[in-house]
């Protein structure tokens, strides 16, 4: 199987490429046009900022790659983020494959119901319920994966999982050939490693 990872202005990608390597893919990873639309599965992860991300995407021309794109495709963390259509980090434009938008999470909610604050970012093992894709064949409902991120897509008609974090917010989301999760699945243990099998079993 040919798989590609998008190279963009994101970190994070290089723990794609171990995750897939344990599951005995070699992928690769790259920026060029013509060796993603050729991939059988492109993957699209990152780390970072979303607008710095898209005026990158936008000057390698992926932007519009990606939209065209018929093979599946999975957005990891910011990924799946750049996947909606706007995000309140930077104010960005992004890419609309998901209807629905990207906010930061906000801490007063729990201040004025004088609650304990909680921290932002959200950082570390929470679970998804809700499961209801191909994407989580196996996986069962309330199972932990790993999350570090201070934005979250709003719940959508798209959303294919949820988490609560002073808020529900999709956990995953999917539309036609595109897969969207905002945890790190290569970071999620035998859970994450399922998950990343049945995108490519897709």
């Amino acid at each position: 199987m040919n798989v590609a990872i998008i190279k963009y202005n994101a970190g994070n990608v290089q723990s794609v490429l171990y995750a897939l390597q344990r599951l005995g893919l070699n992928a690769i990873v790259t920026d060029d046009h013509e060796k993603i639309i050729a991939a059988d599965k492109v993957i699209f992860p990152g780390v970072g900022n979303a607008s710095s991300a898209m005026e990158y995407l936008k000057e390698k021309g992926l932007d519009e790659l990606i939209i065209s794109l018929k093979q599946p495709v999975l957005g990891i963390c910011l990924g799946l983020q750049l996947l909606c259509n706007f995000s309140e980090e930077g104010n960005t434009e992004c890419l609309g494959i998901f209807n629905s938008d990207v906010k930061k999470f906000d801490e007063s909610v729990y201040q004025n119901k004088n609650l304990v604050p909680v921290k932002i970012p959200h950082i570390g093992w929470n679970t998804i319920c809700g499961l209801s894709s191909p994407l989580f064949k196996g996986v069962e409902e309330k199972s932990y994966v790993y999350f570090v991120h201070s934005y979250y897509a709003l719940l959508s008609d798209e959303t294919i999982a949820t988490t609560d974090y002073i808020n529900p917010f999709s956990a995953a989301m999917g539309k036609d050939n595109f897969y969207g999760v905002q945890f790190h699945s290569e970071k999620s243990a035998d859970t994450g490693e399922r998950i990343l099998s049945n995108f490519l079993n897709i």
